[in-house]
């Protein structure tokens, strides 16, 4: 799996931060995931949630210029996440400008899941077909709390000027089921016009979108296949946050805002499981036709400014995706 892969090679990179001797005139960046980590208030509490982050989050800090906040994916490792994030930074030469924000949407629903949590933590569903945390769902523990309200109060936070004045650019990126989670949060979010900042979002190996209308890559029975045009597929059927705007300003939302497709040159597996289903399936039978089919279609049918990378060499690992040379650029703009 990618988290495990992921993690083995967390000591190397921690090793290589210390070596370049990583530091700032306000503080090094915090690299070691357990440390590394506050609580962030959701919805004025007392539900808060877990990130974790290379630079504290409420105090001033001058030195940062740009914040990459990075999705888990399906494993539910944001250490992992985090880690990989912060190898990127370093590989760009950006980690002591760089505040790096890893969420933690952690679950404990029965035998499925079983996250420890912590006092008003709060806990989503880890299953896609029941509205689960990377569409943006609910929360168990507060069903009017969405996902999609924690990266929202994360990014309000890091627009306040009082403590980031230089601050101008904020990226979310996500892999896999990450990747997901950032298409949605892309085109639903209702804050991204009134940061203030040059908000972006990379979506990497994604296994699936939410097409805006009826139109799909490979043709299929639509009778047949109902669940197509439902969300996390299409805009049917939304819940939470999701349903908070109309099909309209859904779309004139994802045209209208930027956003990068990164896909793996050998992410060419089938896909199996609900991905695998006919609506998946319609939308092509890989992950990298899926991403090159999404990012043509918004472009063609609603003028939209997105763009597909291919990344060479790489398949289904978060790692290699988020460390080539390739995807630096989106991650870490020119400011």
């Amino acid at each position: 799996m990618e988290g495990a892969t992921s993690s083995r090679h967390q000591l190397g990179w921690v090793a290589l931060v210390v070596l370049l001797g990583a530091s700032s005139a306000w503080a090094a960046p915090c690299t070691v995931s357990d440390p590394c980590t506050e609580f962030v208030t959701i919805a004025g509490g007392p539900s808060r949630a877990l990130v974790y982050r290379t630079y504290a989050l409420k105090s001033l800090n001058e030195s940062i210029t740009q914040a990459l906040v990075v999705i888990q994916g399906a494993e539910r490792d944001p250490a992992a996440e985090f880690q990989t994030a912060i190898a990127a930074a370093v590989k760009a030469g950006t980690l002591d400008a760089t505040l790096i924000v890893a969420p933690r949407f952690a679950a404990n629903v029965g035998s499925a899941c079983t996250d420890t949590l912590a006092a008003n933590e709060l806990n989503w569903n880890c299953d896609v077909q029941l509205q689960d945390w990377r569409g943006g769902g609910g929360a168990v523990s507060s069903k009017e709390i969405a996902a999609f309200d924690v990266v929202d109060e994360v990014l309000v936070g890091l627009s306040n000027k009082a403590l980031f004045p230089r601050l101008r650019a904020i990226v979310v990126v996500g892999h896999s089921a990450g990747g997901q989670f950032v298409t949605n949060y892309q085109m639903a979010n209702r804050v991204h016009e009134r940061l203030g900042l040059n908000l972006t979002y990379v979506a990497a190996n994604a296994s699936a979108y939410a097409y805006p209308d009826s139109e799909r890559p490979v043709a299929f029975n639509r009778t047949e296949c109902p669940p197509y045009a439902t969300w996390p597929f299409g805009f049917a059927a939304r819940t939470g946050y999701a349903a908070r705007l109309s099909q309209e300003e859904l779309t004139k939302q994802a045209a209208q805002r930027p956003a990068t497709y990164l896909v793996g040159e050998r992410d060419v597996q089938s896909i199996g499981g609900y991905y695998g289903t006919c609506a998946g399936m319609a939308q092509g039978a890989t992950r990298m036709e899926r991403g090159l089919a999404f990012a043509r279609h918004m472009s063609e049918r609603y003028g939209a400014q997105h763009t597909a990378i291919v990344i060479p060499g790489c398949g289904h690992s978060s790692r290699c995706m988020l460390t080539s040379d390739r995807a630096l650029a989106a991650l870490f703009p020119r400011q």
